[in-house]
């Protein structure tokens, strides 16, 4: 089902149950007891829909902020703006169930320990959002080139001002399911759980021996990593390994990783 259908039938079914326990005489009087009841009703029926994480919070959040901001007597322009700010940034997450994640330094770090040193290397970033992980990565290595990808227009357009300064950064705006990964050396992802079965996929067709294909926090079910990198972060991010078209002859480990564990 449609993300977008899920979000739907989530926030009908809260309305719904809402009204049904106000009927009944469960709920106290008043306005907010009924919203209060609807917005636990929508977020329990997303997890019951199986909806991404994110969206059960939404669902907790949209009828109260509505009703709040209608009591604040907030004009409609305001909704029109938040709904457009919201759609340049987040864009096609609800299609894709991708939300905007950024990297961070550390990250940026281990990533550049996997790139071998005895030549130059390119590397892709899938949904580069704001070039977080492209950035740093840039300075630690100015002899390999780091492109990225973006469909949201917000965070392209930021990830451009804030990389004019780094000539081997290259971006550009578009769907990476339509760029061919051939070329590169390195493919990142920090996606979700939802595309990484289709991620391994075209990995495993279009990248060539010895290419890494590393995913950030989401590893792809059912294939093993080849190895795991726990980034001494605050919030322990693993990194997984993956060289989906096989090893390169003669290749030699160019990272130093854990054994993926069960």
């Amino acid at each position: 089902m449609p993300p977008a259908l899920k979000a739907l039938l989530a926030q009908l079914g809260g309305c719904l149950l809402a009204f049904g326990a106000a009927r009944s005489g469960i709920l106290p009087a008043g306005l907010w007891p009924l919203i209060a009841a609807q917005a636990i009703g929508a977020a329990g029926i997303a997890f019951a829909l199986r909806s991404a994480p994110w969206w059960r919070w939404i669902h907790l959040g949209f009828t109260p902020l509505v009703a709040g901001a209608l009591q604040l007597g907030i004009a409609p322009g305001w909704y029109l703006a938040a709904f457009v700010v919201f759609a340049l940034v987040y864009w096609s997450s609800f299609r894709t169930q991708v939300p905007l994640f950024l990297s961070n330094p550390e990250t940026a770090a281990a990533v550049a320990e996997l790139l071998p040193r005895e030549h130059p290397t390119r590397l892709l970033d899938l949904g580069s959002g704001t070039g977080a992980l492209l950035r740093p990565l840039a300075r630690l290595r100015p002899d390999c080139r780091c492109e990225g990808i973006e469909s949201a227009p917000a965070p392209y357009l930021l990830s451009r001002l804030l990389s004019r300064r780094h000539p081997n950064v290259a971006l550009a705006r578009g769907d990476f399911w339509k760029l061919p990964w051939t070329d590169y050396d390195l493919v990142y992802a920090f996606l979700s759980p939802v595309p990484m079965a289709d991620v391994w996929r075209k990995a495993a067709k279009e990248l060539s021996p010895g290419a890494l294909l590393v995913s950030n926090s989401f590893p792809i079910e059912g294939v093993p990593p080849d190895a795991v990198i726990e980034v001494p972060d605050r919030r322990r991010t693993r990194l997984y390994l993956y060289r989906p078209a096989g090893p390169a002859p003669s290749l030699r480990p160019a990272f130093r990783a854990t054994p993926p564990t069960a």
